[in-house]
This record gives C-alpha cells, structure tokens and sequence, in this order.
C-alpha cells in the first residue's frame, strides 16, 4: 500500500507532461498545415494599402462667363492616363478648324493646365502630372505641316506618361487635335521629325508605349 501511495502522484505528473508534448505538437502541425509561419516576435504589415476613385465631379462652366468652356484633361491615376475636365477661358479651344496662330494659343492654354498641380479634388481622388514645368511649346519649323506642334524637348525625353497626357489632351481639344482625331508633335530641331500621334489605350495605360508611339509626316 506504501508502495502504491508513493508511485501514484509520479506516474500522475508523468501523464500529465506527456499529454502537455502532446498538445503541443498537435497545436504546431496544425499551425504548419494552415500554412501559417510561426514568429517569436510581433510582426507590423504597415498601414492597409489605401484604393483611389480616379473620380472626380465634372467641371461645368459658370454662368456668365465670357469665353469659358470645358475641356478635357489627361492627367495621370493608379499607373493610367485618364481624363478630367476643367474650365478655361481661352475660346481658340473650341473651334473646329482653327488658323494656325489659334492652334497654338489654345495648345498653350491645354500646356498650362497640363503643368498645372492638381486641385484638391483631384488630388485626393489620385491625379497627379508628369508633365515638365519647363515643357514649351511652338508652331511648325520650315518645311513642317502647318498643323505641327514643336516642343522644347525631345520626345524622348519626356517623362513615363507624359506624352500620353499630351497627345489625349491635346486630340481631344477641337482646337488642337486635327479632323482625324491625331496630333503632329515634333521636338525642338531637325533630330527630332514631326510625328503623327493618336491617343491609344496601350499609349494610355502602358509607359513604354512611348517608345514606339507615333508615325513620322513625310
């Protein structure tokens, strides 16, 4: 009887640490078979990845203003081109066919609002710009097609997107954008030809469209 009183708690305490190993190998296998990684410190992911509407209200012309129209800007969200409007008052945007000297006024005014920072709404719906401040813009070279548009800066230098804000905005603009729907850009001299742009979707929504977007005017 001594005997038994003295084995009893020991065989009971063995017991128990074996059933504890147990549930704690069980406890691993399943934590390793849901396919969580097991970690002796805390570990922080960062803040939730924040989403952008890319939406913002339409613009809409304030009444009684004297040559103020809207019109469409390319700006660039969630790695694409896309489009808003604004309100400008230079009334050479809204013509059909327009003479050459209003042709280059109204691709200014666009230029303008291509440099221009993002208000505040479009700013918290994620627009932003890649447009130089520096970019300028001027009419056609000798021997260039009447309808060209020659910029500071060689096409190849401009920034991820922003030919695409340059080339939607400006085909979009009656004023700017010729009958087909295209726009003639060239750079600064001879080394950079006129070219034929039209606002594609790969040119809108892939970077390196740049690269092979446009068709040289012979």
């Amino acid at each position: 009887m001594t005997s038994f009183l003295r084995n009893g708690p020991r065989s009971t305490r063995a017991r128990t640490i074996r059933t504890a190993a147990l549930l704690a190998a069980l406890v691993t296998v399943a934590t390793c078979g849901c396919g969580i990684r097991t970690t002796t410190v805390p570990v922080d992911a960062g803040p939730a990845p924040t989403r952008v509407s890319c939406a913002v209200p339409p613009a809409t012309v304030p009444p009684e203003t004297p040559g103020a129209t809207v019109v469409k800007v390319y700006l660039v969200c969630s790695a694409l081109a896309a489009q808003v409007t604004r309100t400008v008052t230079t009334s050479d945007i809204s013509g059909t066919r327009p003479a050459p000297a209003s042709r280059l006024v109204a691709a200014h005014e666009l230029l303008g609002q291509l440099q221009r920072r993002p208000s505040a709404g479009e700013a918290e719906a994620g627009f932003a710009t890649e447009v130089p401040g520096n970019l300028g813009i001027t009419g056609p070279r000798p021997g260039d097609s009447k309808d060209s548009l020659r910029l500071n800066l060689s096409l190849d230098e401009l920034p991820s997107f922003a030919l695409a804000q340059l080339v939607c905005t400006f085909t979009a603009a009656p004023g700017v954008g010729l009958a087909d729907r295209s726009v003639l850009l060239g750079g600064p001299d001879a080394a950079d030809p006129v070219k034929r742009y039209l606002c594609t979707s790969a040119l809108r929504t892939r970077p390196d469209a740049a690269d092979t977007a446009g068709t040289v005017v012979k």
